[in-house]
């Protein structure tokens, strides 16, 4: 038992070191051209849900849902996050699509998060995608308003609908 224990332990040793030497002599393409593998993709989406729901407050908004607060995010969302994620008329963002991983377009298909998980990611960002953290930049109720744009976007009141850009038409059309 005690040989089966050691080698268990050298296999892993070797296999650390030589995915570390493949790493650090530049055999690992680090590129943002080249599309996320499945196993990559899933590993990074399960950190991040992890991460976010350790560290993150589970707080309901303490910021009411009303029109002008709805509002007030679709001007904070066209105002700072259209580069990345996609205009109120659902164009595509060409700089988010060049991220790695790509921004999601978040007028298309929008966050089915809970309120709080994306408070946190807006607030803190996401290392190593180009999400920054907007703590610096806004307010913990703007975040909050934001918050509630994002999480209402498929059930809008009628007033704030009205306030949306039709969206965009094909081009040649």
């Amino acid at each position: 038992m005690r040989n089966f224990i050691i080698g268990v332990v050298v296999t892993l040793a070797v296999l650390v070191l030589g995915g570390g030497l493949v790493a650090f002599i530049g055999y690992v393409d680090t590129s943002a051209e080249l599309r996320p593998g499945n196993l990559e993709t899933y590993v990074a989406s399960e950190a991040l849900d992890a991460s976010v729901d350790r560290h993150a407050n589970k707080v309901p908004s303490p910021v009411p849902e009303t029109d002008a607060n709805l509002l007030e995010g679709m001007t904070l969302y066209t105002m700072n996050c259209t580069a990345c994620h996609g205009t109120l008329d659902k164009s595509p963002a060409l700089l988010g699509s060049d991220f790695y991983p790509p921004a999601p377009h978040l007028i298309n298909d929008p966050p089915d998060d809970p309120g709080w998980q994306t408070f946190y990611i807006i607030k803190h960002g996401i290392r190593w995608t180009g999400m920054p953290a907007w703590s610096k930049h806004l307010k913990d109720d703007e975040i909050w308003k934001l918050t509630a744009f994002l999480s209402r976007l498929n059930n809008l009141p009628p007033a704030v609908q009205e306030k949306m850009p039709k969206p965009a038409a094909a081009p040649g059309h």
